[in-house]
């Protein structure tokens, strides 16, 4: 199929299109699902990371952020509008208030405070320090928390956080401007690492840190005199533990980084090294002791693989279907284990991102759609899909420039493809 064709399609929507000619995989003829922007112009909107709760528990309201601007880094004066949109309202815009602690990556951690229906939580930065801001956004009642949060337990009780500012010196894109690492010059500081926080108290504790992770599990030897630190952290469905990403640049700071997953209980013990290969990337909790993950294990090519947390087993998830890495979630529908939502970062001559299905139980991959992402989106301001999904498994949303307007949010219907896969699974 033409160049031109495919983009037409891309920012079409729902067309048929060969998906071999998308992604070079598959000749099957795919009909892709409804899709439409819920955000518009002449601001952008996104909501950014793929395993947070951006929809309300009635499936009404969906959160995201509001920016002026593209195409560059954010620097400590850039403020974002957070909010919401009412999709029975004509998809407006609902301001909840603004951040000076964000990035393109993972927004200002902007979600739904599990087990509230009305509660959101983000990150902010207020007298010299990187904060949380917790609003019931029917009462209006705010109060602040004086540590910033990544990942929330499921009761909504608790948090875990790395050091933003160490992330911002290591990886700029994925930590927040305003504020300079204090332990920059330290390879692995016994200063810093991850923080558990109440979220009722404010009261925080450091329960991880670099120092102690970089000497833990046995390593390996590109470990010696690299710079290390923490990313991805994400509470089990149980919360009873919760994931966390160990990184390093080898020859004091200056090389890539390589990566290992461990997980840990609330309070930092416990300590398990789940994928010690150096490749983990992108994961999921599928249940309470199964994390999906992106990564190459010792001895195996690269895919996605099944992990059990604390014992030494490991599957291929998706062989020969879900081949490039992607934002990996598991739909919440029936047992939550038969659907993965998944994309792929831009392909192809078109630069095409794809969201999809992925139908565990018979293999089949459902695209939600083949989108344009343009060259001058790329490196630390890329706009990735970042796939996720309303409470009850219908809808998704995606992040996305392809209409025209900067990057907008816009909703996938999903419901004929989940219902599909029921009836074949039978």
């Amino acid at each position: 199929m033409a160049l031109a064709a495919l983009l037409r399609l891309a920012l079409g929507g729902a067309a048929l299109l060969p998906a071999g000619d998308a992604v070079g995989e598959e000749n099957e003829m795919t009909a892709l699902p409804p899709v439409r922007a819920i955000t518009r112009g002449p601001k952008f909107h996104w909501f950014a990371y793929y395993d947070k709760l951006q929809f309300d528990p009635t499936n009404r309201f969906v959160l995201a952020n509001e920016v002026g601007f593209e195409h560059r880094s954010p620097k400590a004066d850039d403020v974002i509008d957070v909010g919401m949109v009412d999709l029975k309202a004509g998809d407006k815009w609902i301001r909840l208030g603004d951040s000076r602690a964000w990035n393109w990556q993972q927004g200002c951690m902007l979600q739904w405070l599990p087990s509230s229906d009305s509660t959101v939580v983000w990150n902010d930065r207020q007298d010299g320090r990187f904060v949380c801001h917790v609003l019931d956004v029917k009462t209006k009642k705010k109060r602040t928390i004086g540590r910033a949060i990544y990942t929330v337990s499921p009761d909504g009780t608790t948090a875990v956080a790395p050091d933003f500012r160490r992330i911002q010196d290591m990886r700029p894109g994925y930590g927040y401007a305003g504020l300079p690492d204090p332990h920059a010059k330290q390879m692995a500081p016994a200063g810093t690492g991850i923080w558990r926080i109440d979220l009722t108290t404010g009261r925080s504790k450091l329960i991880l840190t670099l120092a102690r992770i970089a000497k833990f599990g046995g390593g390996d030897a590109s470990m010696v005199g690299a710079k290390h630190y923490f990313n991805h952290l994400l509470f089990g469905p149980d919360g009873k533990r919760f994931i966390f990403l160990h990184r390093w640049r080898p020859d004091g700071g200056k090389g890539g980084f390589r990566t290992r997953m461990l997980t840990a209980t609330p309070d930092g013990k416990d300590l398990c090294v789940v994928d010690p290969s150096g490749h983990t990337s992108h994961f999921i909790w599928r249940d309470a002791e199964h994390i999906l993950a992106w990564t190459r294990p010792r001895g195996k090519a690269s895919g996605f693989y099944l992990f059990t947390d604390r014992a030494d087993r490991v599957e291929q998830v998706g062989k020969g279907v879900m081949t490039v890495n992607g934002h990996c979630t598991y739909l919440p529908v029936g047992d939550g284990r038969q659907w993965v939502l998944n994309d792929t970062y831009p392909r192809g001559a078109g630069r095409l991102q794809n969201p999809y299905l992925f139908h565990v139980p018979t293999g089949r991959r459902f695209w939600l759609g083949h989108f344009h992402l343009p060259r001058k989106y790329s490196g630390e301001w890329r706009c990735d899909t970042h796939p996720r999904f309303s409470r009850d498994g219908r809808m998704v949303t995606i992040d996305s420039p392809h209409g025209g307007s900067g990057r907008q949010v816009h909703l996938i219907d999903v419901s004929g493809i989940v219902e599909s896969g029921r009836d074949e699974q039978g």
